[in-house]
């Protein structure tokens, strides 16, 4: 018996040494579970969250007939003439089909007037037909004014330029942060592991400020300003804690938040993404931030519109960890509101 005992013991507590490199280790599945290919959105569809400067319009547009994209809104990371000139380029090819977001433009944050010139921008901006504009990660991180001073994310100087954006209603969208694991270590115990191999300069580990404070530095904006609307992109960068997302909603009134590249995080929780959807239907908007490309979209349509178990999500070259997702079977009301009407409320202002 005790010979027996030694066997299973060692058979449960044996551990391999391999050569495979990890990112060679490609498993497939051998579930046999239901699947479902879904060629379009059973709705029409707005991608409130794209990025097209390096896309030719008529390639983007072919394969939105194809998935039944209605509308895609670029989000220009070009500033000055060039992100005019990027939104023309865009309207002249399908004036009803793009729509584009400014990048807030930092070049001249040295030279004096530039907290003035934001507000003049704005005003610009929206004569020109633009429809939001976007502050990324740099403020808070990396920037610094004139006198050495980092800058945070809620410094005062740029009040003008959130109450601007109120009176004019031109939703300002923040990326301020990014997933937890990108604050943490580039070791074994990070799930992103691979993909910040891919991308070390990603890793914000030792940074200024923790991912807490710069979220709170963001946070303190939305109160601040009541009459502006924002919105948070990547599900307000704490898709590992809708919790905390759903509490952020709860507060502010006039913030909304798009799911762009955040399937994998919420594919991979389906029981509290499903019912962190049906309660926050109103305030969800479909964006990918990916390539559009046909595979992409059906597996977001996958995600939202089936049951089907243990799939790939649509990704980048480098993945977000290695973990497959579950759809979430949304019903019809709050697939037309995220899919496409909580995107209208935000584009006919």
């Amino acid at each position: 018996m005790e010979d027996v005992q030694d066997k299973f013991v060692a058979m449960v507590s044996a551990k391999a040494e391999v050569d495979l490199p990890v990112s060679q280790f490609e498993p497939r599945s051998m579930l046999a579970v239901p699947e479902h290919n879904i060629e379009r959105s059973k709705f029409p569809s707005i991608d409130y969250h794209n990025h097209l400067d390096a896309q030719e319009p008529r390639n983007v547009l072919r394969v939105m007939d194809a998935c039944g994209i209605e509308k895609c809104v670029n989000i220009t990371m070009r500033v000055g003439d060039e992100a005019f000139e990027m939104h023309r380029k865009f309207k002249t090819a399908a004036a009803d089909r793009f729509d584009t977001y400014a990048w807030f433009d930092w070049t001249d944050l040295h030279e004096d007037g530039f907290w003035e010139r934001c507000v003049d921008r704005v005003e610009r901006q929206v004569d020109a037909g633009f429809v939001g504009i976007k502050i990324w990660k740099d403020l808070g991180l990396t920037l610094k004014d004139k006198n050495g001073e980092l800058l945070k994310v809620d410094d005062e100087r740029l009040v003008p330029f959130f109450e601007k954006a109120g009176e004019l209603n031109f939703p300002v969208m923040f990326h301020i942060a990014d997933p937890d694991a990108f604050f943490l270590p580039i070791d074994r115990f990070n799930e992103r592991y691979e993909e910040l191999a891919a991308h070390p300069d990603w890793s914000f580990y030792g940074s200024h400020f923790s991912k807490a404070e710069l979220l709170a530095q963001r946070d303190s904006i939305f109160q601040r300003h009541p009459n502006t609307t924002f919105v948070c992109a990547h599900l307000a960068e704490k898709s590992e804690d809708l919790a905390y997302v759903g509490r952020l909603l709860d507060t502010n009134a006039n913030l909304y938040v798009d799911i762009g590249a955040r399937t994998a995080e919420l594919g991979r929780q389906p029981y509290t993404a499903r019912d962190f959807f049906l309660k926050y239907a109103d305030r969800i908007l479909f964006g990918t931030d990916l390539v559009p490309d046909e595979e992409m979209y059906r597996l977001h349509f996958r995600f939202l519109e089936t049951r089907d178990e243990y799939f790939d999500y649509p990704s980048h070259a480098s993945r977000q960890g290695r973990w497959q997702i579950y759809g979430i079977d949304l019903p019809d009301d709050v697939l037309q509101k995220v899919y496409r009407e909580n995107a209208l409320k935000l584009l006919s202002r």
